[in-house]
């Protein structure tokens, strides 16, 4: 079996993003209308720039599916761009005066050439349309699990939410935060951020933010303790992290670990067989500092995820830059953009989180098909039930 894994491919301004997802079992039935309502969301929230006006992001299968189900081939899919202009050189002019914080200054030197034009289409932020769509994907497969994930902002420059995410809030907070401008689920916060927003645009600046993911189902196990390649801590830590824009992310209590005495930082465990057949196995926890990983593997608690996203670096006022051609000093060139990205970010993050909990559901339980991966997957949790259990009888040859 493959290993669940994506590509994607195309610039900003080409004619369209692909991703190339690999890994799927066949069988799955592949609901496009949520895929598409997540491009759909990844391009709203306050704060947004032109070009969400003019593209319509949509996924278009070109292989992999047959009757609206997977086939266990690579699932290729397309997402247009409207605003396709790349080798327009008199809608995209050379870019000789390079944004600090973008990919430019280093991308120009990298491929040795004045010009950042190039560096900067691939490196834009448009290429986690197709990231949204692979990690859709991979949530319609999560699913069939009972597994679900939920994105959302947590916070815009200074202005955050104190809100409790739990198993048993996060569908009724997801209405409230659908409904919310900045997608935050607590409308006082959002108000808050929305202002924090306008005060940028005023200024001419840009503004960032925290976004966080919860994973709700996840069984004990997925992940690994025994290759620091699979810790799944690890995997999740690097998606996130290669999400444009992002410069930190925390897992569970992140941060604030290193402050606390052990006694106030590991989950203490109980057990209540009434709970076995829950998906905890009975195992129950106070606390979830730890972000429902332990060792590089979930533990039944929701996976909590969190990624702190710096403001854009298009500023409309331009940042002390120097022009690559003269080495003279000048203000960087302006692209269009976005004031705040945030809210976008939190969907990306929200997919790119799930997808890598799919990646480890599927090396857990390798299948061709979804009909043999189920109950490998109920078999292994009767058997986790069965604890403990009597050690195997050692055979002498």
């Amino acid at each position: 079996m493959p290993r669940l894994d994506y590509q994607t491919a195309g610039e900003s301004h080409g004619p369209a993003m692909v991703v190339i997802v690999t890994g799927l079992p066949a069988g799955l039935a592949l609901d496009l209308e949520f895929v598409n309502a997540e491009l759909k969301r990844r391009q709203g929230g306050y704060g947004r720039g032109g070009r969400q006006r003019i593209e319509d992001d949509r996924a278009e299968v070109l292989a992999g599916l047959r009757r609206g189900r997977t086939i266990g081939s690579p699932l290729a899919i397309r997402i247009a761009n409207k605003d396709s202009r790349l080798d327009d050189a008199a809608r995209t002019p050379p870019v000789f005066r390079p944004r600090p914080g973008h990919a430019d200054l280093a991308g120009a030197i990298k491929y040795l050439t004045p010009d950042c034009r190039d560096v900067l289409e691939r490196a834009s932020a448009r290429e986690t349309a197709a990231r949204t769509a692979a990690g859709a994907v991979a949530r319609v497969m999560l699913r069939e699990f009972g597994i679900e994930a939920f994105g959302f902002t947590r916070s815009i420059g200074e202005a955050a939410t104190e809100i409790a995410v739990g198993p048993d809030t996060w569908m009724a907070l997801r209405t409230v935060r659908d409904a919310s401008g900045t997608f935050c689920p607590d409308a006082a916060a959002t108000e808050r951020q929305c202002g924090v927003i306008r005060g940028a645009k005023v200024g001419r600046d840009t503004v960032g933010g925290v976004v966080e993911a919860h994973v709700f189902g996840c069984p004990p196990g997925l992940g690994s303790c025994m290759d620091w390649r699979d810790r799944l801590d690890s995997r999740l830590a690097g998606a996130v992290m290669g999400v444009q824009a992002i410069k930190a992310v925390e897992i569970g209590m992140g941060l604030g670990v290193a402050a606390r005495a052990g006694s106030r930082v590991h989950d203490p465990i109980g057990f209540d067989p009434a709970a076995a057949g829950s998906g905890t196995l009975g195992y129950l926890r106070g606390s979830n500092h730890a972000g429902g990983i332990e060792g590089g593997m979930t533990n039944g608690q929701p996976v909590v995820v969190r990624g702190a996203m710096k403001p854009i670096s298009t500023l409309a006022a331009g940042l002390p830059s120097v022009d690559l051609k003269t080495g003279q000093a000048e203000r960087s060139d302006y692209e269009r953009s976005d004031v705040c990205a945030v809210p976008a970010c939190s969907v990306v993050v929200e997919n790119v989180t799930a997808f890598e909990i799919g990646r480890a559901l599927c090396d857990k339980f390798p299948s061709d098909t979804l009909r043999e991966m189920r109950p490998a997957y109920d078999r292994y949790l009767a058997l986790a039930r069965g604890l403990p259990l009597e050690p195997p009888e050692r055979t002498i040859a």
